[in-house]
Order: structure tokens, then sequence, then C-alpha cells
């Protein structure tokens, strides 16, 4: 990719188009706080053999930082807004974590076969989100969460899709869950879907991880029964 603006984070080269290096964007590369407490998270919790499927990839940078922990070809990373997917697969080929799949979807608990949806793409590319209402609206495909987790099984989920992952807790997760990173957007549900979250990832056998969570950013980490793990 020719133009723009290249940061290493972390030991990740990036490399963003012009059309996205948004001035708040460009500072955030460089002091190196892009994704940081994310991708601090997704460094404690992903391990060698651990499959891991991250909702919402942005540039691609966390997803770069799993597969520093695990097998690229272990990692199955979703983004909705179409524009990002070359960037996304740009970072993965620059950091030898080509073995990545990248799929472009928007989120939900689940779709019919070839369902689509309207998704705001913004200006700074961190606040684009599935049903905003804007100029920039662009049709994209839905997939399903939870034939996510059958088909992919992942030890690890990490979720930052500003505000939709309210909706993923309406029933269990079926898969061998060990740690669960969620960036929460409070500003766009009640604290009674917060307590909808937490409440079911301790449905879950789930319980709050204080060494990845930071902010906004809540970890969770399994809790295991004894004779287990």
């Amino acid at each position: 990719m020719s133009g723009g603006l290249s940061a290493r984070i972390k030991g990740i080269d990036l490399h963003v188009p012009a059309e996205m290096a948004t001035p708040a964007l460009a500072r955030k590369l460089d002091d190196g706080s892009y994704e940081a407490d994310e991708a601090r998270a997704a460094s404690l919790c992903v391990r060698e053999g651990f499959r891991v499927l991250e909702l919402g990839a942005g540039l691609g940078f966390v997803t770069a930082v799993c597969a520093k922990g695990t097998a690229p070809e272990n990692i199955l990373a979703v983004e909705a807004n179409p524009a990002l997917i070359p960037v996304i697969e740009d970072t993965l080929a620059r950091n030898g974590a080509q073995g990545a799949t990248v799929l472009h979807g928007a989120v939900v608990p689940r779709a019919d076969e070839g369902a689509t949806a309207p998704f705001h793409v913004a200006d700074e590319m961190q606040a684009s989100r599935l049903g905003a209402k804007g100029a920039r609206n662009v049709e994209v495909p839905l997939v399903g969460f939870h034939d996510l987790l059958r088909a992919h099984r992942p030890h690890v989920v990490l979720i930052d899709i500003e505000g939709a992952e309210a909706q993923l807790f309406d029933r269990p997760w079926r898969c061998p869950l060990r740690f669960c990173v969620i960036e929460l957007h409070p500003r766009r549900y009640p604290p009674r879907a917060v307590k909808r979250i937490v409440d079911a990832m301790s449905a879950m056998s789930m319980t709050y991880d204080p060494a990845a969570s930071r902010g906004k950013v809540l970890g969770f980490r399994r809790v295991w029964a004894d004779g287990e793990g």
C-alpha cells in the first residue's frame, strides 16, 4: 500500500491508508495507545494451540498479537467495515500471520443465509457500527455468532464491536471457552446490559480476570471445577 501512515507497536508493523489516517488515529499510533489494553489482554490470554475468535478486527493489530501466541491458522477474525478487510490482510502479511482467516461481516446472535444490514462507516473507523444512522451506510453481510462458535470452537473470544456485544449473551456459548475479553461501550446501553453480560459470563463458569481487565476492557477466565483443567 503506497502513501498513508506506517507504525510499529509492540513489535507489530502496521500501515494505514491515507484516507483512513485521521489525526486522532495518527496520535494513537504515534504514542502507542492504539488498542493497547486489548493487545495487552490478548497477549495474556492467547496460548499455544488455542483457537481464537476475534470480533471487530480493526486494523488487524490485535489479530497479529494473537498470532504471536498461537498458530495463525487457529485465528478467525471478523470485521464489518469492508474498507478494513484489505488493511487487516496487509497487517497479517507484514507480520507473517497470513494463515489467519479474515471474514467480512457484522456479527449478530443469529443470521439467515444471505442476510444483510446497513452498517454505518464513520470518519473515525473506531466509531463505525451496525445500525447507526449516517450518510455513509453500506450494506454488509450478517454473520451468526452462535454459528461461529459451533464452527470454530474457540478457546479465546475477543470482542470489540461498538456496542453490539450486548446482543451476544442471549444464551450460553457452546465452545471450549477459557478466556474472553470484551470492550464495553456503556454509553450505548444501560447498566443492566453490562450486568447481563457479567451474569451470562458467570453462568458459563467464567469469572472476572483482573490481569486482563483495564478500564472499559473487561476480561474473564474459566473457573475450573474440582477435577477439571
